[in-house]
């Protein structure tokens, strides 16, 4: 998501395991807390957009760091 404006199927496809269920539930509560910004398009069928807000970005930088502490664990248990 950190890499654009994304539709709910790509979003769907890159997490896996996620239930469309729990995938809406998020996506509604970043929504929610200004992380998220949504975008509908009166079309048929209906085309929806999600996107970060600069609030949302701004998360970048601790994500990126959780994501290499996560690679340098793994490579220790090994």
């Amino acid at each position: 998501m950190l890499t654009g404006t994304k539709r709910f199927g790509e979003l769907k496809k890159s997490v896996t395991g996620i239930t469309q269920k729990v995938l809406t539930s998020n996506l509604r509560q970043m929504e929610a807390s200004g992380l998220v910004k949504r975008k509908v398009y009166a079309e048929v069928p209906p085309r929806v957009e999600y996107s970060l807000t600069k609030t949302g970005f701004s998360l970048k930088p601790i994500l990126d760091s959780m994501v290499e502490w996560g690679n340098e664990y793994r490579e220790k248990q090994k």
